[in-house]
């Protein structure tokens, strides 16, 4: 009589990503977005087609908006309503730089959170990475920041003032922007997944977060917006990077710096989260 020969026992275990350590995660993270490149242009040329497909006055309207927020608040300062406060330059310039830096958070996130949603059906049917559409949707934040910033430089011809040579690094200065849109973007899309709600607050918070945020006005010198404005990273951003673009120096530099520091971390952990996460979006979309 023989004996059965050893039988080999195989134990299957979930993927865990966590278990190759986090950097091996960083690493999968950018092999997916090498790989979907060409998609992720494919969505953003799409969206942003679509924005403004059917628009009278099409791309004009990344001008507009600013222009009336501008004039909206100017009214408000005449009018006694609203204090503006010193700006040390001609307003209109002020305005229109702070919104530019406001609007490139305001339309990526708001644009972030959505991205998911109104890709239901195709994250169900396609087997892709799910960062490509929050990635795609930022984008279109990104082109309304460019236009934008050619007002503020027709602005300054206008008034006949030359910007600081701080505008060169404005490139770098966006940076701490873009990591906090997207981190808190991926977080967002995730939980807009689960409560379609979420969308819905996340715009009427953020219009409520601008007028909490020295972006149309100086930053207030006592009261409780004081208060508000000294724990509001994105005022530190937001001022930061326009103190560099009229004066070529940054007022509060321990603020910005710990505000890039924070931004640093929330894009770290959005993206991770998101990471671990997205395999099972299909099932909440």
């Amino acid at each position: 009589m023989t004996k059965n020969p050893k039988e080999t026992i195989t134990t299957y275990e979930p993927d865990n990503s966590l278990r190759r350590g986090y950097l091996s995660v960083f690493g999968e993270i950018l092999a997916e977005v090498r790989q979907n490149r060409w998609l992720m242009y494919q969505l953003f040329k799409r969206d942003f087609l679509a924005l403004y497909k059917q628009s009278l006055l099409g791309i004009l309207w990344a001008f507009i908006l600013p222009l009336a927020s501008m004039a909206l608040f100017m009214l408000l300062n005449r009018s006694g309503i609203f204090l503006i406060g010193d700006t040390g330059t001609p307003y209109p310039i002020y305005a229109v730089l702070g919104l530019s830096f406001w609007q490139l958070f305001s339309a990526g996130i708001v644009a972030s959170s959505n991205a998911l949603v109104k890709a239901g059906s195709m994250i169900i049917q396609i087997n892709f990475s799910r960062k490509s559409l929050v990635l795609a949707s930022s984008g279109q934040a990104a082109v309304s920041f460019l236009i934008q910033f050619i007002l503020v430089l027709l602005l300054f011809a206008w008034y006949g003032i030359m910007p600081s040579a701080g505008i060169l690094a404005v490139p770098l200065v966006v940076v701490p922007i873009v990591l906090l849109t997207l981190g808190m973007g991926f977080i967002f899309a995730l939980l807009n997944g689960i409560f379609r709600d979420v969308g819905t607050v996340l715009s009427m918070m953020v219009t409520f977060l601008m007028f909490l945020t020295p972006v149309l006005y100086m930053k207030p010198k006592h009261g409780v917006l004081l208060q508000v404005t000294k724990y509001n990273p994105l005022y530190y951003l937001v001022s930061g990077a326009r103190d560099l673009v009229l004066t070529g120096t940054i007022a509060e530099q321990d603020g910005f710096f710990l505000s890039v520091l924070l931004s640093v971390a929330v894009f770290l952990a959005g993206l991770v989260v998101f990471h671990l996460t997205e395999t099972r979006i299909a099932e909440r979309i």
